[in-house]
Order: C-alpha cells, then sequence, then structure tokens
C-alpha cells in the first residue's frame, strides 16, 4: 500500500496549511529527503521533504488550498502499489469543513484528533514537528543557537543568501509573528501597470495651466502651526446636540472655515490680490473650498462670507459642495472665479498636514490635515489632546513670513478658544 502524505504541523498553534506549489508531479521520482511541496502557514512558507522513497502516485490537495494539519495530501509509493479509491479520500475542501464542523459539534473531538497525527502510523510518510521536517536553510550555528533559545527557525526571517538563516539572523530575532517570511524576500515579481497614454479632460488641462502660472509667478512661502481642537470638538458636540433636531450638523470644516474668515477680518491685508506696483483689496471675502471631483478638482466660493454665522455658514458650505457634483442648482461663474481666499481640507483622507498651491489672483490658501489624539504637557502633565496641523501658502509679495505667523496665529487662537467663533 502507498504511504499517506499528511499536512504536518509547524507549531502548536498550526492548525491549518495552504499548498503554495507542489515540487513534485505525479509520476515523478522522489528520493528520501526530496522537497515536495511549499506549505504556507500563518507566519511563513516552508519547503516539505518527503521521509519516504518511491514515486508521487497521487496528488489530492491542489495548489492553493487550505488543508488541515494531519490530512491527506498525496501518497508516495512503487508504482504497483495501490491506492485508495477516490471516494477513500477525503478533499481539501472537505477536509477543512470537517474540521472547522468538529470543532463547533465536539470540542474535544479535534483535540484527539491533533493527539492522533503526532502519532504517525509506520505506513504514513513520516513528516514530524519539529524544523528538520520542512527544508529551512540555516547554518548549523544558527540551528544550535536557535535551539538553546528555543526559538523555532519558522519564526526566524533569514538574511543570508538565499534567505538562509544566520547566528546573527537567531540573535536579533525580535518574538511576535513574522510578516515577511525568508522565502518571500528572494521571491521575484513579474508586476506590469498600465502602459497607455491617458488623455486630458478639460478640468484636468485647466488645473495644470492654473498650477503652473501659480509656481511660476507666485513666490510661495508657508507657516505651519499646531492647533489643540481639543475644546473646539468638545463645542461642536454640544452645537450638533441642538442642532441635530433641526437636521443640522456643524463639521469640523465648518469651525475652519469659520476660524479663516474671522482671522481674515482682523488681518484684511491677506484678502487681497497683487497687481504690480500695489495691491487689490477685497471688500467681501469670498471664501474658496476646494472640492475634489472625479473629473479633478475644483475651488468654488461662498460669496459675502464675512456676513455669515457659523450655522448659516455651514448651510451654505454643504450647499456649495452639492451643487459643485452636479445636484441641485449649478455654480455661478462668479463662485468659480471670483475666490478671494481659499482653504483646502485633506483630514478626512487621514493626512497629517501637506501645503497647497495658491489660487492665482488670491494670496492665500490654508492647508488642512486631519484632527488626531496625541500625547501633549499641559502644566507638567501629559494630556491626550485633539490636534490638528494647518498650513498657509502665503504670496510673498503680499506679506511676510511675520504677518503670515500672525495671521496664523489668530487662526489657531480662534479654535482653541472657539465660543469667539459664535459671536
Amino acid at each position: 500500500m502507498a504511504k499517506e502524505i499528511t499536512m504536518p504541523s509547524m507549531g502548536a498553534d498550526m492548525t491549518e496549511g495552504t499548498i503554495v506549489k507542489w515540487l513534485k508531479q505525479e509520476g515523478d521520482k522522489v528520493l528520501k529527503g526530496d522537497k515536495l511541496a511549499e506549505i504556507e502557514t500563518d507566519k511563513t512558507v516552508v519547503e516539505m521533504e518527503s521521509y519516504n522513497e518511491g514515486f508521487l502516485r497521487k496528488i489530492t490537495a491542489e495548489e492553493g488550498s487550505k488543508v488541515q494539519v494531519g490530512k491527506i495530501i498525496g501518497y508516495v509509493g512503487d508504482m504497483d502499489e495501490e491506492i485508495p479509491d477516490d471516494d477513500q479520500t477525503v478533499s481539501n475542501e472537505e477536509s477543512v469543513k470537517e474540521i472547522k464542523n468538529d470543532s463547533v459539534e465536539n470540542p474535544t473531538k479535534e483535540t484527539a484528533k491533533k493527539s492522533e497525527i503526532k502519532e504517525i502510523s509506520k505506513d504514513k510518510a513520516e513528516i514530524s514537528v519539529d524544523s528538520d521536517s520542512v527544508k529551512i536553510k540555516a547554518s548549523p550555528m544558527a540551528k544550535r543557537l536557535a535551539k538553546e533559545k528555543n526559538i523555532p527557525l519558522f519564526d526566524i526571517i533569514g538574511t543570508g543568501p538565499g534567505g538562509r538563516i544566520t547566528k546573527d539572523d537567531v540573535n536579533n530575532h525580535v518574538p511576535g509573528p513574522s510578516l515577511v517570511s525568508s522565502s518571500q524576500l528572494s521571491k521575484t515579481k513579474n508586476i506590469t501597470l498600465e502602459g497607455s497614454d491617458i488623455e486630458l479632460n478639460s478640468m484636468r488641462q485647466a488645473i495644470a495651466r492654473v498650477t503652473v502660472k501659480s509656481k511660476t509667478e507666485i513666490p510661495h512661502f508657508q507657516v505651519t502651526v499646531e492647533v489643540d481642537m481639543t475644546e473646539a470638538m468638545k463645542m461642536r458636540s454640544d452645537l450638533n446636540e441642538d442642532l441635530e433636531k433641526d437636521g443640522m450638523k456643524i463639521s469640523v470644516n465648518d469651525l475652519v472655515l469659520k476660524a479663516t474668515i474671522n482671522s481674515l477680518i482682523n488681518n484684511p491685508k491677506w484678502n487681497s490680490s497683487f497687481d504690480g506696483d500695489k495691491l487689490i483689496m477685497h471688500p467681501q471675502i469670498n471664501l474658496g473650498i476646494a472640492i475634489a471631483l472625479e473629473q479633478g478638482l475644483i475651488v468654488p466660493s461662498i460669496m459675502d462670507s464675512q456676513n455669515l454665522d457659523l450655522v448659516s455658514l455651514s448651510k451654505q458650505a454643504k450647499d456649495l459642495g452639492s451643487r459643485a457634483r452636479g445636484k441641485g442648482n449649478p455654480l455661478s461663474n462668479e463662485e468659480l472665479t471670483k475666490g478671494t481666499f481659499s482653504t483646502s481640507n485633506l483630514g478626512m483622507f487621514g493626512t497629517h498636514a501637506f501645503t497647497a498651491i495658491i489660487v492665482p489672483p488670491q494670496s492665500g490658501i490654508i492647508a488642512l490635515g486631519e484632527v488626531k489624539k496625541e500625547a501633549k504637557v499641559l502644566n507638567n502633565k501629559i494630556e491626550i489632546r485633539e490636534i490638528m496641523y494647518a498650513t498657509l501658502s502665503a504670496d510673498h509679495r503680499v506679506g511676510d513670513g511675520a504677518e503670515g505667523a500672525i495671521f496664523m496665529n489668530e487662526f489657531r487662537q480662534l479654535l482653541e478658544k472657539p465660543s469667539r467663533l459664535l459671536l
């Protein structure tokens, strides 16, 4: 009778393995110590060796299939030796299902099966649970050292030639799950990306022209501030408790827009445009909001925003975003072209901080990152605070760095003492 090849156990917590690749095919000659297959566990990929000689008579688990420990994956024997009929062999899919059902219906049965796996009969291909049952490249010194430290070779990433585990690899090993195996490090990939040209739509072409004009003609400088949003987030939560009954909700971005408007009211120089030998001062604050669309980016403006309270501002910002995405009345030409200052918020994408490009002929734009909990020292005590980073990109022809810093300091103070946003 041909001898069974079973899925080996490669650790006490291993319950199943995946057949990554068969290294022998049915009918191939097999010698003791030959590599039969690559087996993937939850930690690594290892090569399984044969402990019997003969021919690989039958493969019962296909590549890519998950098989429970101890289940049959093939047979080794002489060509004239009998192998079980198909109805005597459990397929890999049925094997996984059977064990899962057993573990729910009869937990003790699964434990008993694990015990039976360890008692390999003489008829079966002997694949033990120690590291010698699989082909892991390691120097003799590394093997001895790993044994002394009681570290399974499967857990160690090899940095030597061909992924070979060295003495230093063992000494430098940090216990924990391996994210990349030594065999994976040595694998080559054949990845091909899309190589065809992409025609730019009209919006993308317009963005290209505007950003080139901005970066070519406007001398940008940046000022970044760290804003403690803890109090602002508390106030927002309190406001929304009252507003939700009317179907309203104040967003973090609404608070930022209001802080920007109030800062511009107190620093009107940044609500201007450079024009050769003079600054054109704008009597209204038409606040632009960068909005990402499928076709590209637009920066429509809330007109006369200096006259809006926080709730009205929130309503208009939501309406602007909805109309920009094609819902409701289309945006007007003024909304698309008459902005005097802008904001760009990428916090919803998990962005920590970034710098934005000024929309000509405006003099500045504030780029906003996410509000994130961070440990900060307050009054010599460590506290968890909600922090946001804001970066001003400003036209150096309009103002200098110190003026930009004063403007952003006012912006920061408004959000850190948010009650002033309600005035």
